[in-house]
């Protein structure tokens, strides 16, 4: 279907394949991963429109019919006015009313043999599609992803996680063939994305999917394309199986680089004595033996075994709020300080105290869109409070912090002087994506562009990214800028809707150290587990048209209960940890340590999958 053979494409600041070559076969399920801003969303853009592109190399495309593609953006302006339904049923209907018409034109003309043949072509695109049965196909769709019921929803009226699951069984239903999915899991909730992954698994086509999601990742795919430092490695068989054998790769190669170095070290301290001898005494023989060590010197460093690449791109997120707690003015330590505080929130002599520290309070908050979506939400945030909002798609969550960073709901109140910052899910919110990157920080208080490049490169853009307009980031780019934004705030209360969508994991781990360290306030919409029970105080659950209040603790049970099994998630967060300790020790060069903790991984490998 797809193949790529010595493909190298460059952006005039960038180069981003080197000769990479793959093959994509029928029916294959393939996840294509790398970390953010390697080219993944370009290359997916260069099998859609080829022509487009100016590359070296082949790039062949051959796929019967239309390539399916979903997106991984969503913004207000792509959204139709329209139902669900008939969002999916769209080419369906075109199809059909395209029959129907040539039948019509057919009965007045003298051109029927050309008609005829119009009328099989369209025909043969509705059968291939399933289109007899559309109808019902549809609701079987709907009902597998857990949107049952929704067909007369409007798309406005849809969650960020609900429209991208409509997206994915659109191309779907009317893209059997080939369909390419670029991160579809963001925003997805834990219900959500099991159905997302239940929709790849029972496709019959062939896909490939950008993701960054370990679920999905460990579950769904029988083929992995890894785009790395403009090189592409291609494995045949699942997730887990390919990243062990790409760590004990990198951890051979650096050993066998290590040997390399020493072997040439140690040659190169004899050529040098040869060198000092051959000058002091003057030897034809000595002479001969020195040509001789220079010359196998030579070879050695022409055949040495080059280190692997470990490139881990994470970024230097820092949080930090202008406003002081009376604690730090004092010298007091502010985590004692604020535990304190909590501790004398009893007594009424403490209530003026108490109502100082409050710095968002909800009460009685209703939203309403055809349905009743919140009706009575009551809840305050302290100062240094981590909180995130957690449930289903579309239950409200993102509603919520739009009208707190809006201001304008009698029902929210900001506690005085507070400064608020916001990470949207829709970037178009926040910069001016036909912009340069630099042009959109001409307000976040520098005073020289070079200080505007210094800053964005601690977190990882280069500066030759820093001329380009938004809109030619990646998704988790632009995720990383808004941060980066945000972190020159000085805000006392984060805002952050789904703030680990599109990051790769070095950029997550880097975000959650950040809010960890922060010490300010957050109330954050998450659906990534990890995050939430990594750096969260407690969670605010979505129930009943409502938010309750939930500990970390049962929180958890009720993630391995209701979604999860509890040994997969704990087996999980285990072989993630010592996935990074193994690269982050090849980055320091330390193979020896990462060959110890690479057979602990085994050994939990083995464990869990038998």
């Amino acid at each position: 279907m797809i193949k790529a053979e010595n493909l190298s494409y460059s952006f005039p600041h960038k180069e981003l394949y080197n000769k990479i070559s793959f093959t994509l076969e029928d029916d294959v399920h393939c996840a294509f991963i790398g970390t953010n801003g390697t080219g993944k969303s370009t290359l997916v853009n260069m099998i859609l429109h080829p022509d487009k592109y100016l590359y070296d190399g082949k790039l062949i495309v051959d796929v019967p019919g239309r390539i399916g593609y979903v997106s991984q953006f969503y913004t207000v302006e792509e959204e139709k006015e329209i139902t669900v339904f008939d969002y999916i049923s769209e080419e369906f209907v075109r199809l059909q009313n395209k029959i129907n018409q040539i039948c019509e034109d057919m009965a007045a003309t003298d051109h029927l043999e050309e008609l005829m043949e119009e009328y099989q072509q369209t025909l043969d695109e509705f059968n291939a599609i399933d289109g007899d049965f559309y109808e019902s196909n549809i609701r079987k769709q709907l009902k597998t992803a857990g949107l049952a019921g929704y067909e007369d929803q409007l798309l406005t009226n849809l969650s960020g996680g609900e429209f991208k699951l409509v997206q994915a069984i659109r191309e779907m239903m009317i893209s059997p063939k080939f369909i390419i999915m670029d991160e579809p899991d963001v925003f997805l909730d834990f219900q959500h994305l099991n159905a997302l992954r239940n929709l790849i698994n029972s496709h019959k086509g062939t896909l490939l999917v950008i993701t960054h999601n370990r679920y999905l990742l460990n579950h769904c795919f029988n083929k992995i394309l890894h785009l790395e430092n403009t090189e592409m490695q291609e494995f045949d068989g699942n997730y887990v199986d390919y990243n062990f054998a790409l760590l004990q790769m990198k951890i051979e190669q650096q050993e066998l680089a290590a040997a390399d170095m020493e072997e040439i070290e140690r040659n190169r301290k004899i050529v040098e004595r040869l060198r000092n001898s051959a000058t002091a005494i003057d030897s034809a023989t000595r002479g001969r033996s020195l040509h001789a060590r220079v010359s196998l010197l030579e070879r050695l460093e022409a055949r040495k075994t080059k280190s692997p690449f470990v490139d881990i791109k994470q970024p230097e997120i820092v949080f930090h709020a202008d406003e002081v707690f009376d604690a730090e003015v004092s010298g007091e330590n502010p985590e004692e300080a604020l535990e304190s505080e909590r501790k004398s929130e009893l007594g009424d002599a403490n209530a003026e105290n108490e109502a100082e520290k409050i710095v968002l309070s909800v009460e009685d908050y209703n939203v309403t869109f055809d349905r009743e979506i919140m009706e009575h939400v009551s809840f305050v945030l302290h100062a240094g409070d981590k909180v995130a909002i957690v449930g289903p798609n579309g239950t409200g969550k993102t509603t919520l912090l739009r009208d707190v960073i809006k201001g304008e709901n009698p029902a929210i109140r900001l506690g005085e002087n507070v400064k608020m910052a916001y990470l949207s899910q829709m970037h178009g919110e926040v910069f001016d994506e036909k912009a340069t990157v630099l042009k959109n920080f001409e307000d976040a208080g520098f005073d020289t562009d070079d200080q505007v490049i210094a800053y964005l490169k601690t977190y990882g853009f280069e500066k030759e990214l820093i001329y380009s307009p938004v809109c030619e980031l990646s998704g988790g780019e632009k995720n990383l800028l808004q941060l980066a934004k945000i972190s020159r705030t000085g805000a006392g209360l984060l805002l952050l809707d789904e703030p680990t969508s599109h990051l790769d994991t070095y950029s997550q781990l880097a975000l959650e150290q950040a809010v960890e360290k922060y010490n300010g306030t957050v109330l954050m919409v998450s659906h990534d587990f990890y995050t939430v029970a990594n750096c969260m105080d407690y969670v605010l659950l979505t129930e009943d048209k409502g938010l309750r209040k939930v500990s970390m603790r049962k929180f958890r049970k009720m993630i391995y209960a209701d979604h999860f099994d509890k040994d997969y998630l704990e087996y999980e967060q285990k072989k993630k940890e010592l996935e990074n300790r193994i690269a982050f020790a090849l980055q320091a060069g330390k193979y020896e340590d990462a060959k110890k903790i690479s057979q602990e991984l085994e050994k939990l490998l083995r464990k869990y999958n038998g």
